[in-house]
């Protein structure tokens, strides 16, 4: 399947475990896209939980995904994810 990003940005990061609905239905969006990220598990890695109080008040609400430009969404719906992605191919035919 090709995508229909032509660009991908260098580096998106996504903190999440397992169990999250949202997190799942992330990781699946970035699959069929052909979009890499890189994945934390908040069970395996728990002291990564820090970045996710840190950049949403103290709450902790997964996933939280972090992109190149240092922007992030969180519990982000696939039309949210959509959007964002299409900002950096705007980006990439304007710079």
């Amino acid at each position: 399947m090709s995508s229909r990003y032509e660009r991908k940005p260098d580096s998106i990061t996504m903190y999440g475990a397992d169990w999250c609905g949202d997190c799942i239905r992330a990781k699946a969006f970035f699959d069929e896209h052909e979009i890499a990220f890189d994945y934390v598990d908040l069970v395996e890695n728990p002291e990564e939980t820090d970045e996710i109080l840190e950049r949403n008040g103290g709450i902790q609400k997964i996933p939280l995904i972090i992109f190149p430009d240092e922007s992030f969404l969180i519990e982000p719906t696939n039309d949210e994810l959509d959007e964002k992605m299409s900002e950096f191919i705007v980006a990439e035919h304007e710079g």
